[in-house]
């Protein structure tokens, strides 16, 4: 991670929204993996992020700063009230502290696997014009395009995104084409971090929920119905982040058999 000041408005803002509660794995945040928090890991996965010039946990409870600092990362209490993780990231990223970062990035709090080049991908994407910059890798298997828990995106031929569903698009009418048969109508997985710039992260998170997010539940579509145009980068296979207790088991295979580092 790159420490530099942002001193000329182009400098990159991490964010890691974190909160206790969760549907699927209350107190996620601080559930412990191979001996250290979930967050924890997060945030050291996050620090081999070159293109960042800061990284702040945005909490919603004392405990998960406390726990943050505990470890020597930088929390910000945030709101406990916030519909989103954006609506988080985008309360940090206006605090006078970090008001002169052009660039703002929500790391998800559960992506303990998020390799570096995938967020470097979606930093580039609105470092170069796009309003908001996120990544996707290919689908191989027909159990991860069924699952309405892996969200799938298509996109145009300038790589932006057209639509995000948790239904498998882009569908196959006459059900021949293999998986990865097409480069363009490759099947992908949405992986949920996005960059953007200032201006579109505050349009972004003011903008008023749209029908096609509530039927989906995802939250990006408002954004695209609002005309906010989303570059995705396409990258290699991701290990999915820590969203149940499967992926918590898979995890802790994970991680407590990786040697430590510093």
């Amino acid at each position: 991670m790159n420490q530099s000041a942002a001193t000329d408005g182009g400098g990159v803002l991490g964010v890691i929204p974190a909160r206790l509660a969760s549907s699927r794995l209350p107190r996620k945040p601080l559930i412990p993996i191979a001996g250290r928090p979930l967050i924890e890991w997060v945030w050291r996965r996050m620090t081999a992020i070159d293109l960042l010039d800061r990284l702040i946990v945005a909490a919603d409870d004392p405990e998960i700063v406390s726990t943050v600092e505990g470890f020597g990362g930088r929390a910000v209490l945030t709101r406990t009230d916030h519909a989103s993780g954006t609506d988080r990231v985008a309360e940090v990223a206006e605090l006078a502290e970090f008001r002169d970062f052009g660039w703002i990035v929500n790391l998800q709090g559960d992506e303990p696997f998020l390799p570096a080049g995938a967020a470097e991908a979606a930093i580039e994407l609105v470092k170069t014009g796009w309003d908001v910059g996120t990544v996707a890798a290919p689908i191989s298997s027909s159990e991860e395009w069924e699952d309405p828990s892996a969200v799938k995106v298509v996109l145009d031929d300038e790589g932006g995104a057209l639509y995000f569903s948790r239904a498998p698009i882009p569908h196959d009418r006459t059900g021949s084409a293999p998986l990865g048969s097409a480069e363009r109508a490759v099947p992908l997985r949405h992986v949920g971090i996005y960059g953007f710039t200032r201006a579109a992260l505050r349009r972004a998170t003011t903008l008023p929920p749209h029908p096609l997010e509530k039927r989906e539940g995802l939250e990006q579509l408002r954004w695209l119905s609002a005309g906010l145009r989303i570059g995705v980068g396409i990258v290699g296979g991701i290990d999915p982040g820590v969203d149940t207790e499967a992926d918590l088991a898979r995890a802790e295979e994970i991680l407590g058999g990786r040697e430590e580092t510093t």
